[in-house]
């Protein structure tokens, strides 16, 4: 009887904690979208710079309510397109609360908001005032924030050095130590370090538009130029046709230039390859941003490069413009 009378209790525990949790559930998304009246509202989730589409609300009367749940707390992207290849939606930081969102797509949703989520209103910290902005500061305010992990992750870990990074994530509270920035932070510095000026190439493998394997370490022997770029990347499409000058000058006296694409499609990469009349190899695993190659260097922005010895030391890295220019000038002593 006490066995009965102690299980039966146990029962009415878990029964008054599931129902304990199903009262805390107060999510709910909905919204209204300007100049649009009827069609479709995408909800996106966000990983590593990329969205996958993972459900979908009709627009009535400009107005939407999604019905799935999401992962929270998270990062999604609402687009009114789900075929604009993912790049631009509206962000919006979710979490286990009603939110109304005002979706104004005339103006690539710059005039859109958000009420009901306080971590957005953490990111909003930052995107209304990233002129001058501290980091370390911002950590400081909202160390167990989603948000700021998240500020952290996008906007600075390709602009601060190895050891400015940890320090950074010191900052944190063990409450966003499993969140996937902080995860892929926490790698970056030995990445980085691994492959900063100095150190040996780290070695790779992918494959050229034909299917052909590209092995760094059966390449070495000339100084090699490497491009991480996108035929998605204005700026890297921009910066292709100086490169190009620099491949002719230099080629001759023993300078060579290997594309590494963060393209999807190759369809896309190939094209652009054409259009733009780039002479040197490529190679991709149209991986988007989970590109091998990126990874193993640490690239969190392109465009970006890194210039390797004939003995596959790294000399430089992310030189654009003149500075590439005058690197080049002082190698080949021209």
């Amino acid at each position: 009887m006490k066995r009965i009378s102690l299980l039966l209790m146990v029962l009415l525990v878990a029964a008054g904690l599931v129902q304990a949790d199903t009262g805390n559930d107060q999510f709910s998304l909905s919204g209204t979208v300007k100049n649009f009246t009827t069609g479709k509202v995408y909800l996106q989730k966000y990983r590593n710079k990329m969205l996958v589409t993972i459900d979908s609300a009709k627009v009535v009367n400009g107005k939407f309510t999604f019905k799935t749940k999401p992962e929270l707390p998270e990062l999604y992207g609402i687009a009114l397109d789900a075929t604009v290849d993912l790049l631009y939606p509206f962000y919006v930081f979710l979490e286990n609360s009603p939110i109304t969102v005002v979706v104004d797509s005339v103006d690539s949703y710059k005039s859109s908001t958000v009420s009901g989520s306080k971590l957005h209103d953490v990111y909003l910290q930052y995107k209304n005032n990233s002129k001058g902005f501290k980091i370390d500061e911002y950590i400081r305010q909202n160390p167990a924030s989603l948000a700021s992990a998240y500020v952290l992750y996008r906007y600075y870990s390709f602009r601060l050095s190895p050891d400015e990074l940890e320090k950074d994530l010191e900052l944190f509270s063990p409450a966003i130590h499993k969140s996937q920035y902080f995860q892929l932070l926490r790698t970056l510095p030995a990445k980085l370090r691994e492959g900063g000026v100095g150190q040996k190439a780290p070695d790779f493998e992918q494959w050229d538009p034909t299917g052909k394997k590209y092995v760094l370490h059966e390449n070495l022997g000339k100084y090699l130029f490497i491009d991480f770029w996108a035929a998605w990347c204005p700026p890297c499409r921009a910066e292709i046709p100086a490169v190009i000058k620099l491949y002719e000058k230099y080629h001759p006296l023993g300078l060579e230039v290997l594309g590494v694409s963060f393209d999807k499609k190759k369809e896309a990469w190939v094209k652009a390859i054409k259009d733009d009349k780039m002479p040197w190899h490529q190679v991709s695993d149209l991986k988007f941003w989970d590109n091998k190659v990126g990874e193993i260097y640490g690239i969190r922005l392109i465009p970006a490069n890194v210039l390797i010895d004939p003995q596959g030391i790294i000399v430089a890295r992310n030189l654009h413009g003149e500075e590439l220019a005058k690197k080049l000038e002082d190698v080949f002593g021209k």
